[in-house]
């Protein structure tokens, strides 16, 4: 093959991993902020194990997501998510729900911030 053809295959190739790797980090900013989502409105419902499990779902997709990508609102998200779970832990399903509520809030601003 000459040396253009590989130049070309190989810039597709970087392209399509970008871009892979971006929607990758769309989906785990995703997934964060539905469960997220989830964790607040469980905490609606007075429901303090499931706010921490969800929480604890949402903080390993953002997670995911910081390590992809860094994000201030992630960081910020990934702070709550935390809080979130320990008040779940101590049976306090309406402040861990607040808590949650608060990360849903800066996961969705990261969403919109790519």
């Amino acid at each position: 093959m000459n040396k253009s053809l590989l130049s070309l295959l190989g810039a597709g190739l970087l392209t399509g991993l970008l871009t892979t790797t971006n929607a990758l980090a769309e989906d785990h900013k995703a997934e964060a902020t539905k469960h997220a989502i989830a964790a607040a409105e469980s905490g609606k419902k007075g429901d303090a194990a499931a706010v921490g499990e969800h929480a604890a779902a949402a903080k390993t997709h953002a997670e995911a997501a910081q390590a992809e990508k860094a994000n201030p609102h992630v960081e910020a998200g990934i702070k709550n998510l935390n809080e979130a779970i320990e008040h779940a832990k101590m049976g306090h399903a309406d402040v861990a729900g607040e808590a949650a509520d608060a990360a849903a809030t800066h996961l969705k601003a990261a969403e919109k911030s790519f």
